[in-house]
């Protein structure tokens, strides 16, 4: 149970595998590599979804009586994420991609970098190999914290 829970969790937006490695690992005790291949998957599964579907399902949804606060929302943040790595020329639109996917702070992620993607038209094939990179520098960086390896390094630097 804990593996399949430890795998969805890793496909919600802004949670992803920022917090499937550590609830899979921490909460259900399954070893940090698994839950790294588990959560690397589970995050990637809606990225082709997500360039697909997404910004049609939410230009759809912005003038909605129930939802189209939430939709709005959504539609703006992907927006400005487009925007912010449009100011980027060339092959520097696919690094600022990776990187924004997989530094992991709030609201980045492949959820968002994707949704920015397709208001970029970089097209399916290119938006997902910058989210399976952007993952996995994402899941190498968790990991570490989830090891405590950048704890003990920012601890060096606090004695200074």
């Amino acid at each position: 149970m804990g593996y399949l829970l430890t795998f969805l969790s890793s496909m919600v937006p802004i949670w992803e595998l920022r917090g499937g490695i550590p609830l899979g690992h921490f909460a259900f005790g399954i070893p940090i590599w698994q839950c790294v291949i588990i959560c690397i998957i589970g995050n990637l599964i809606p990225v082709p979804i997500i360039y697909l579907f997404a910004r049609k399902v939410l230009e759809w949804g912005k003038d909605k009586k129930y939802i189209g606060g939430f939709f709005t929302w959504c539609y703006e943040k992907g927006e400005k994420g487009g925007e912010k790595l449009n100011a980027k020329e060339g092959k520097g639109i696919f690094i600022a991609l990776v990187l924004f996917i997989g530094i992991p702070l709030p609201g980045t992620g492949a959820w968002t970098g994707t949704l920015a993607a397709s208001f970029l038209d970089m097209g399916l094939k290119k938006s997902f190999l910058a989210a399976v990179c952007g993952v996995l520098i994402a899941s190498v960086i968790v990991t570490l914290a989830c090891l405590g390896v950048l704890g003990a390094v920012g601890g060096l630097f606090a004695k200074y």
